[in-house]
């Protein structure tokens, strides 16, 4: 980016001091400007372009002014305005598109940049600061190419996340429900007698019965003498 500072500087210094016609007030501003007075010299070129609105190198060095107090918007239309002037000598129109490119370079503004590069190339195709330039600004573009697709793509990625099913929780195994217990149905106690009762009679029919079987298997004796 020095470099950038540094070819700007060149044009600067080199089209801010070249006229001799020009008014005071224009070459007082170019000694302020040459001083890091920028304000000041804006100040004084705004002077010089009210006695001569058409002033190739008033306009041109006011947009110098305004470009290193890094007012970017108001140097580009600034430049634009000198370009429009259309001088006669073609380096005096490529100095005016080098700075517009050098605004926008400043703004980030890559590819305006370039064209404004590639247009003063065409006026002074032998500006080796203006190719350098255009050379700067093309990998500058390349690169912030290259971060914005990397940024499309984290978000692409991020988009197919979210699309993406949370995982099924795994269900617990259903526990077997108790079974009810069936209520034994209760006794009464005329029921539980008479069962009692019927017992005790085949109890004793049982011992009768056996009694007549003794009696009946019992043999005779009878004694021979």
């Amino acid at each position: 980016m020095k470099k950038i500072e540094y070819i700007l500087l060149m044009f600067l210094v080199s089209f801010s001091a070249v006229a001799q016609k020009e008014s005071a007030n224009v070459r007082d501003g170019n000694k302020l400007y040459k001083s890091s007075k920028y304000t000041d010299a804006e100040i004084a070129y705004r002077k010089g372009l009210l006695q001569n609105p058409k002033s190739f190198e008033a306009n041109f060095n006011l947009g110098n002014a305004l470009y290193r107090q890094k007012k970017y918007p108001e140097a580009l239309e600034q430049y634009n305005n000198t370009a429009a002037l259309q001088p006669k000598e073609k380096d005096k129109i490529a100095a005016a598109l080098h700075n517009i490119g050098n605004s926008f370079l400043s703004d980030k503004k890559y590819e305006d940049a370039i064209k404004s590069y590639e247009k003063a190339l065409k006026n002074n195709p032998k500006d080796n600061d203006t190719r350098y330039n255009l050379a700067y600004a093309q990998a500058q573009l390349k690169k912030q190419q290259q971060k914005d697709k990397n940024k499309d793509k984290n978000k692409k990625d991020d988009k197919q996340d979210q699309k993406k099913p949370d995982p099924k929780p795994k269900e617990q195994p259903q526990q077997p429900k108790p079974q009810p217990q069936q209520q034994q149905p209760q006794m009464s106690k005329q029921n539980a007698q008479q069962i009692l009762d019927a017992l005790q009679q085949d109890e004793k029919n049982a011992q009768d019965k056996a009694k007549k079987q003794q009696v009946r298997g019992a043999k005779k004796s009878d004694i021979d003498w």
